[in-house]
């Protein structure tokens, strides 16, 4: 089996728009969150979100090529251009080698809805723009880095709710491990226009904090009332071990372990058992003990029954080891589809410049989090092994670990 390494890192996210305004965000426990005025016009029940900055694309891409790019895609043309651009990829090795593309995403709502509030105003289709096609499927991701970026290789998108971004990483390295790809460009991307959404506002889900927004998400915090959503961007240029050596790349970090399962039992219910399941396969995977690990980036998106089944499964899995544990959710929100992805982007930055950022709003432990090791404040401390959880609706698990070099 091929190694496989990350040589590319790309961002856009409430945290920063690249490598360096993300990191110095994490280093100093810098929340992204804010609120939205528009999703109080709306009619949200929290109009708390991720603060995400559109990208101006005029002058990068054509006019055309703009008028097929969801607002997620944007964000990922410029986390890709970015990652790319580590990797030492330019537009002459793209036109002479084969690269793949998966990205996940598993909804593009703007478009869709734009298209019916036409079509009930005026009863004809031919006044829906002709870019709102390519805007409202969930594969409007990867169609437009793959035509953005002239990519050959595979190219689909993995929607796993909330698993996406972490199982597109997954996947590629599964791809590249077994020698059907070289390079895949990994990562995952999430709208945060107002009908993005408002389906799950509508379940109760998001925090009522409203009146201290940057202290809203409380990850395995005992008064925790509730997530808030985000949104952006994260890639990842992966590719095989040898493959990076021949063509002289900076190896950033090495993907390896990947589990994954699925809890089987309520759409929207948590599972420690399903937790404690596709973290166990990532390490054997990797061929790494739970003392091997440094640091977990751990889901935990602040509501109160996900974090305590979560932290029962990292208990139970890493009782007396090591490891530091936070969710950088704390500071930036739920980033949903992009959320594995952007995670990784997070633990990649943290490793390279030897600290783990730090689980903020954690003032109070419940019964379940008082047992992990938490990290309250940032930790300069060297890391070398990480594992990251992404769960999801559906009851679908994902693990990655990931190794310094």
């Amino acid at each position: 089996m091929r190694r496989v390494v990350i040589t590319g890192i790309g961002i856009w996210s409430c945290l920063g728009k690249n490598i360096h305004e993300v990191g110095a965000s994490l280093r100093q426990g810098r929340s992204g969150i804010g609120i939205d005025p528009e999703r109080i016009e709306y009619g949200y029940q929290s109009p708390l979100t991720g603060i995400v900055e559109r990208p101006q694309l005029r002058g990068l891409i054509d006019r055309r090529m703009r008028a097929g790019m969801s607002e997620e895609a944007e964000y990922a043309f410029m986390a890709s251009r970015e990652a790319f651009a580590m990797a030492g990829i330019d537009e002459a090795y793209l036109d002479a080698n084969e690269v793949g593309v998966i990205f996940g995403n598993d909804s593009s709502s703007k478009a869709v809805v734009e298209s019916a509030k036409v079509m009930e105003q005026t009863h004809d289709s031919s006044m829906i723009g002709s870019g709102n096609i390519f805007q409202s499927m969930n594969s409007t991701v990867n169609m437009n880095m793959s035509t953005a970026f002239h990519l050959r290789g595979v190219n689909f998108s993995i929607s796993s709710a909330c698993s996406s971004g972490s199982h597109s990483i997954g996947i590629g390295y599964l791809l590249i491990k077994h020698g059907l790809q070289d390079m895949v460009l990994c990562g995952g991307a999430q709208e945060v226009n107002k009908y993005s959404m408002s389906s799950f506002d509508a379940l109760g889900t998001f925090s009522k904090r409203i009146d201290e927004p940057q202290r809203a998400s409380r990850p395995f915090d005992r008064d925790r009332d509730g997530l808030i959503p985000s949104g952006g961007a994260a890639a990842l240029v992966i590719e095989d071990y040898d493959h990076a050596i021949a063509r002289g790349a900076k190896i950033i970090a090495e993907v390896a372990g990947y589990g994954f399962s699925s809890n089987g039992g309520g759409i929207s219910q948590a599972s420690d058992d399903g937790s404690f399941i596709a973290m166990s396969r990532a390490l054997a995977d990797a061929g790494v003990s739970p003392s091997d690990v440094d640091y977990i980036n751990a889901h935990a998106t602040s509501t109160p029954q996900g974090d305590m089944y979560e932290a029962r499964a990292i208990a139970r899995l890493f009782a007396g080891t090591k490891a530091l544990v936070s969710s950088t959710k704390s500071m930036t929100g739920h980033e949903c589809w992009m959320a594995g992805a952007s995670e990784i982007v997070y633990s990649t930055i943290m490793m390279q410049n030897g600290f783990v950022a730090p689980n903020i709003n954690f003032d109070n432990p419940d019964e379940y989090s008082a047992a992990l090791n938490i990290a309250r404040t940032t930790v300069e401390t060297p890391i070398d092994i990480v594992l990251s959880n992404s769960f999801g609706f559906g009851g679908t698990n994902s693990a990655l670990v990931i190794r310094k070099i």
